[in-house]
C-alpha cells in the first residue's frame, strides 16, 4: 500500500492512513501541555456599580434618608418587538449629473429604450434633474419633446447648428409633471360609472402642442437651410436599425 510522504514541518507525520509516527503521550510532552495545565488563568476584577443610592431628604417625617435606584427602568414595555424603520435624510441639493463630451445641444442622437427606440432625435440641452430635452422634429418621425437618460442614448457625429433656435425657458421638469390629483378625480368618476367603456387616459394640452409646433418650425428651418438637406431630412426620419454583419463596436456613429 503506497505511503503518504510526511509533510514538512508537520510535528506528528503520518506513516500510514490511520498511523502517526508518535502516539498521545508523546505529542502531550512535545506540544508542552504540563506547562499550559498548571497556568492559572487572572481573572480581571471590576468594580461594580451600585444598584441603589442613598439620598438625604427634609422633613422630620420623612425618614431623613431614602434609597433611589441609579438606573431607572422603563415603565411601559411593548408587548412585540417589531421591525425598526431607518429614515434615511437625503440631502435636498439637486446633483446635475455630468454631460459626456459628445452630448452638446444640436447633436443628433439615436434612441437606444423606450416607445420611440431606434429613432433619430434632436438633441435641445440638459434640464436640472441631469435627463437631456430632445425632440424629434414631431413632424419628420413622430418623436415629441420628451426627458431622456443620457444612458439610452447614442450620440452621432452629424450636429445641427441651434444658435438662432429660440427654447423657451418654461421647458423645465415641472413642465413634463403630470397633475396626479386630476388623475386620481378622473379615475374616482369612472369608478363610479357603472357602464364607462372606455377609459380615459393622457389628453394632450394646447399649449404642449403650440410649443411642439413652434419648435419644430424652427429645427426644420435649420434643416432646410443647410447644404444636405435632403440627405438630413431623410436621416431624421429613417429609424436606425442593424443588418446582418453590421455590429455596433465597429461602427462609427
Amino acid at each position: 500500500m503506497p505511503t503518504k510522504k510526511p509533510r514538512a514541518g508537520h510535528k506528528n507525520p503520518l506513516l500510514v492512513p490511520g498511523v502517526h509516527r508518535f502516539g498521545r503521550s508523546a505529542m502531550y510532552h512535545k506540544r508542552g501541555m504540563f506547562i499550559k495545565r498548571n497556568l492559572k488563568t487572572v481573572q480581571r476584577t471590576t468594580a461594580k456599580k451600585p444598584v441603589f443610592v442613598e439620598k438625604p431628604l427634609g422633613g422630620a417625617q420623612n425618614g431623613q434618608k431614602r434609597l433611589v435606584q441609579v438606573k431607572k427602568s422603563k415603565r411601559y414595555h411593548p408587548t412585540a418587538i417589531g421591525k425598526i424603520r431607518r429614515v434615511v435624510q437625503r440631502p435636498s441639493v439637486i446633483r446635475r449629473n455630468r454631460l459626456r463630451g459628445t452630448l452638446k445641444p444640436g447633436t443628433i442622437l439615436i434612441l437606444v429604450a423606450g416607445r420611440h427606440a431606434g429613432k433619430r432625435v434632436v438633441l435641445l440641452r440638459q434640464l436640472e434633474s441631469g435627463l437631456l430635452l430632445v425632440t424629434g422634429p414631431f413632424k419628420l418621425n413622430g418623436v415629441p419633446l420628451r426627458r431622456v437618460n443620457q444612458q439610452f442614448v447614442i450620440a452621432t457625429s452629424t450636429r445641427l447648428d441651434l444658435s438662432k433656435v429660440k427654447v423657451p425657458e418654461n421647458l423645465n421638469d415641472t413642465y413634463f409633471r403630470r397633475d396626479k390629483k386630476a388623475l386620481r378625480k378622473q379615475r374616482q368618476q369612472q369608478e363610479g360609472e357603472i357602464f364607462a367603456s372606455v377609459k380615459g387616459g393622457y389628453t394632450l394640452t394646447e399649449t404642449r402642442k403650440k410649443d411642439q409646433g413652434e419648435l419644430d418650425k424652427q429645427i426644420l428651418s435649420v434643416v432646410k437651410t443647410g447644404k444636405d438637406k435632403k440627405v438630413l431630412l431623410k436621416y431624421l426620419a429613417s429609424p436606425f436599425s442593424l443588418r446582418s454583419g453590421q455590429y455596433p463596436h465597429r461602427m462609427k456613429f
